[in-house]
């Protein structure tokens, strides 16, 4: 039986089908994301030229430990390609993400990207976005309580992420709260609902954004396509 780990390397292994020469690569957060790193690190050793955007300062170090050159969206060069993990992948190919606690700039490199690829393995599969983890919410340190609250009138379950028993902080400075739903019939309205909470910075739920999703299984990689153009604006 195929592990998680394995399915997640499977998935960034047949994400480098994807990656040609000349590239600049959006560069994902998370474990999944790492298993694709060190794929474009093989690439790069064997002398083909790409350069990576990334999406957190983990990330960046790891890249840099690995050789991969790097460079920024302030560049005015945009990814040709990001490729980046998922909480949850629902059947229309929208996605949570931000259990790392990247969600912002995430957002931000794949919204850029010419083409976003997500890499997952089967578990993060859903009927419905929300079906397992929460929605979470990067919320700027002033007043995040007020944003909380809001969110809680939204109907959901409200908690503020900590990291060895002191508050998380995001790269960006912020706090996450991490927001759960009893249900999410309409994921649209829910981020424009949430997006217009003072305070609110950003969110992670991807919608209508990744142009595919590749899932590792036991059996091999399954291939999903968006069946609408994706827009990237979520």
């Amino acid at each position: 039986m195929a592990s998680s780990e394995d399915q997640k390397r499977k998935a960034a292994e047949a994400a480098l089908a994807f990656v040609k020469p000349g590239m600049v690569l959006g560069l994902g957060t998370g474990s999944t994301a790492r298993h694709f790193l060190d794929g474009v690190a093989r690439l790069v050793q064997r002398g083909m030229d790409l350069k990576g955007v990334p999406t957190s300062f983990a990330t960046a170090e790891v890249a840099k430990e690995l050789g991969i050159p790097l460079t920024s969206l302030e560049d005015r060069t945009p990814p040709d390609l990001c490729v980046d993990g998922a909480d949850e992948v629902d059947p229309k190919l929208d996605l949570i993400k931000g259990l790392g606690g990247a969600l912002l700039r995430e957002k931000i490199v794949a919204a850029a990207s010419k083409k976003f690829v997500v890499i997952v393995d089967e578990s993060k599969l859903v009927s419905r976005l929300g079906s397992k983890v929460p929605v979470p919410v990067e919320v700027h340190p002033f007043g995040w309580r007020f944003a909380a609250d809001a969110l809680e009138t939204l109907g959901a379950t409200v908690e503020l992420r900590l990291k060895d028993g002191e508050i998380f902080r995001t790269d960006n400075g912020n706090h996450i709260v991490d927001a759960r739903f009893r249900s999410l019939p309409s994921p649209a309205k829910t981020a424009t609902q949430i997006m217009s909470i003072p305070g609110v910075v950003g969110h992670g739920l991807f919608l209508k954004m990744a142009d595919t999703v590749l899932v590792g299984t036991e059996k091999g990689v399954r291939t999903l396509r968006a069946a609408r153009k994706p827009t990237r604006t979520s």
